[in-house]
């Protein structure tokens, strides 16, 4: 999404309309907050995907549990950090650290949440 694509003014084309749709009475300024916080949830999730696929692209190569998710959370923060210095320099896009935690964050719950469910079989198949 670091394309100009991604720009705020290009995504606005397709989430605008559905923000009026569900939100006919909002004003301008609370539709701009809104299409804000649909693009970083969209950060979110992506790097959530991102975590996810890592972990099990590490896991099938290494099957080392903890290289696998402090790898994974390594691969999720680089390309983050990619990703926003490859927009600092688009014209109509800008990089930004909040971004970066953001992505961080989407990519960490994930890995998180594969974590706490490969324990939890862990521990139901050995009771």
């Amino acid at each position: 999404m670091s394309s100009d694509q991604g720009s705020m003014s290009r995504t606005s084309l397709f989430v605008r309309p559905l923000l009026e749709f569900f939100f006919p009475t909002a004003n301008e300024a609370t539709l701009q907050i809104y299409h804000g916080y649909v693009r970083k949830a969209a950060h979110l999730t992506e790097y959530a995907i991102l975590g996810g696929l890592a972990v099990r692209a590490i896991y099938s190569t290494f099957q080392s549990q903890t290289i696998t998710y402090l790898v994974a959370i390594l691969i999720v923060a680089a390309v983050a950090i990619a990703d926003e210095v490859g927009q600092s320099f688009r014209p109509s896009r800008t990089g930004s650290v909040t971004d970066v935690l953001i992505d961080i964050a989407g990519g960490t719950t994930l890995i998180g949440l594969v974590w706490l469910i490969a324990r939890l079989r862990r521990t139901d198949s050995v009771v």
